[in-house]
C-alpha cells in the first residue's frame, strides 16, 4: 500500500512540475524560441555528426552506408601509429602549435594594458580599429597579403632587404621559415581580437585600487604590475586551457594555402593530411582520415582535462 501511494504521489508531482514548466513556457516563448537556434545548431552540426565518428572502427564503403560496413576495430589507429607520416605529423603539428600558443599569449595582454592607459579617445579608438580590422580578413586574402609581401622578385620585404644591403629570401621555398611565417602572420591578424576580453577583464578592476596606488606614489608600470595584472590572470588562465584543447587543431585552410612542394617538410600537419587522405585523394580512404582526426581529438580532451585538472590542484581558476 505504501508503494502505491509512494508512486501515485511520485506522479502528481511530476505532472505538477510539467503543468508548470508548460505555464512557464508559454509566458516566456520568445526566450524559449531564442534558445532553439543555438540548441539546434549544436544537435544538427555538433552532435548529430558524432554518428559518423564509428566509421573509424570500420572499412567504411558508401554503397554499403556506416551500419552496413564492415567492423575492423583499431585497424585504421594502428595503421596511422605505424606510417612514417606519423612522427613527421605530431611533429610539425606540435611545433607550430606550441609556437603559436607561447608567442601569442604576451601580445594581447601588452596591447590590452597599453589601452587601459591611453587618455586619448580618439587614438584609442584608431588603434582598436587598425588592431581589430585584420581578424575579418579572410583567410585567402590573408594568405595573399603574406605572399605578396614575401615575394622573392617585388615583395615589400625582399625590396627592404635589398636596400639594405641583403640577399633576397625565398621565404616560401625555405621549410625552416614557415613555421614563423605563419605564427607571426597569424598573432599580426588576430592580436586586436584577442584582447577584447582582457580588455573587459580590466574594465572591472576595482578604480579604490588604483586610486590608493597614485596616492602611494606607484607608477603607471607598477600598477600594471601589480594590480592589472593579478586581475587578468584567472582569464589568462581560462583561455590557457581551452587553447590546450585545442593544440592539435590548427586548421587546414591557411596551412594548406602556404604549403608548397618545397616547404612540405615542415608544413605538412596532421588537419592537410587528413583533407588530403580523405577528400582530395584519387582513393578517398573516409576510414583512415576519420580515425586520424578522432585521435586528434581525443588527445586534444585529455590536454584539456589534465590542464584544468593542474590549475585546479594549483588553485587557480579552472573549467569546471
Amino acid at each position: 500500500m505504501k508503494e502505491v501511494v509512494l508512486t501515485k504521489a511520485g506522479t502528481g508531482t511530476s505532472s505538477r512540475l510539467l503543468i508548470v514548466a508548460r505555464k512557464r513556457m508559454k509566458k516566456s516563448w520568445q526566450l524559449y524560441a531564442l534558445l532553439a537556434l543555438p540548441v539546434i545548431y549544436v544537435l544538427v552540426f555538433k552532435y548529430y555528426p558524432m554518428y559518423g565518428a564509428q566509421i573509424a572502427f570500420k572499412d567504411y564503403i558508401a554503397s554499403k552506408g556506416v551500419a552496413g560496413s564492415e567492423w575492423v576495430g583499431m585497424k585504421h589507429f594502428i595503421r596511422f601509429f605505424n606510417s612514417y607520416e606519423f612522427v613527421k605529423l605530431m611533429k610539425n603539428t606540435l611545433i607550430i602549435s606550441l609556437y603559436s600558443l607561447l608567442a601569442g599569449i604576451p601580445f594581447p595582454i601588452i596591447l590590452a594594458l597599453s589601452l587601459n592607459y591611453v587618455k586619448n579617445q580618439f587614438f584609442k579608438k584608431s588603434v582598436q580599429l587598425i588592431t581589430y580590422a585584420p581578424h575579418f580578413i579572410s583567410v585567402v586574402v590573408m594568405v595573399g597579403i603574406i605572399m605578396e609581401l614575401l615575394d622573392p622578385r617585388n615583395g615589400l620585404v625582399n625590396m627592404l632587404l635589398g636596400q639594405l644591403g641583403f640577399q633576397t629570401i625565398n621565404f616560401m621555398a625555405k621549410p625552416e621559415y614557415f613555421s614563423s611565417i605563419y605564427v607571426w602572420s597569424g598573432i599580426w591578424q588576430n592580436v586586436g581580437f584577442s584582447c577584447i576580453i582582457y580588455l573587459a577583464a580590466l574594465a572591472g578592476v576595482d578604480p579604490a585600487q588604483h586610486e590608493a596606488a597614485v596616492i602611494d606614489g606607484a607608477s603607471k608600470f607598477q600598477r600594471m604590475l601589480h594590480i592589472d595584472l593579478p586581475s587578468i590572470v584567472p582569464v589568462m588562465i581560462i583561455l590557457l586551457i581551452l587553447n590546450t584543447g585545442h593544440i592539435l587543431d590548427l586548421g587546414f585552410e591557411k596551412v594548406l594555402l602556404l604549403q608548397n612542394p618545397l616547404n612540405a617538410r615542415t608544413s605538412e600537419v596532421i588537419d592537410t593530411f587528413v583533407y588530403k587522405v580523405g577528400l582530395a585523394s584519387q582513393a578517398m580512404n573516409y576510414s583512415y582520415s576519420t580515425a586520424i582526426n578522432l585521435f586528434k581529438s581525443v588527445i586534444g580532451l585529455i590536454l584539456l582535462i589534465s590542464v584544468n585538472q593542474m590549475a585546479k590542484k594549483a588553485k587557480q581558476e579552472s573549467l569546471w
